[in-house]
């Protein structure tokens, strides 16, 4: 069992796709027999991949701050939950968990945190792939971005080889049986 951390709205989006792609992830990972690791929510995509992971009898753990928990928003059928203090330790706990990261569509959340993970490669914090799961080509604009970083020099044509932009779940598996980790970044 792999622990797949995936970050995704806590909206659904404007697009049925986007629901439709959590459910497909969903199943995918159950398929694979691995483990849901997510911010614990039951609104928006998030609820959405939680629920398709449960109802086909898969493994899910929730991570969620108390201050939202509070607001009643917390996913109460999963297979575990964990209440910590703050959104900090949250992002933290999930990357200490997961061996692979996902990232479905969403919103500066969700950017800030497939950011941090890759931020963590490059610097030796964490090994696991990382993955934008590019539904309805919503990642576009930030591949780009990415590549004008290498063209500009600040991000290494090596490094950015190492993040997966697809939609196709045969590629991304390949791409996580064969990943290697970055070296880690020398100043």
């Amino acid at each position: 069992m792999v622990n797949v951390a995936v970050y995704c709205g806590a909206s659904m989006g404007n697009k049925p796709i986007y629901a439709e792609a959590a459910k497909t992830l969903g199943t995918w990972l159950v398929q694979r027999g691995d483990r849901l690791i997510y911010g614990g929510g039951q609104v928006g995509l998030m609820g959405t991949i939680a629920d398709a992971v449960l109802q086909q009898g898969g493994q899910v753990t929730g991570i969620m701050p108390a201050f939202l928990n509070q607001r009643e928003l917390m996913h109460t059928g999963l297979t575990e939950t964990l209440i910590v203090d703050d959104m900090a330790t949250r992002k933290h706990r999930m990357i200490e968990l997961a061996e692979v990261f996902i990232a479905l569509p969403g919103g500066p959340g969700t950017l800030e945190e497939m950011s941090e993970v890759i931020s963590w490669a490059r610097i030796g914090q964490q090994d696991g792939p990382c993955i934008f799961y590019n539904v309805a080509g919503y990642y576009d604009l930030l591949q780009q971005f990415l590549a004008k970083m290498v063209s500009e020099g600040f991000l290494t044509q090596v490094d950015f080889d190492k993040y997966l932009f697809t939609t196709d779940l045969t590629e991304m598996a390949t791409f996580i049986t064969g990943y290697q980790p970055p070296k880690v970044r020398q100043y």
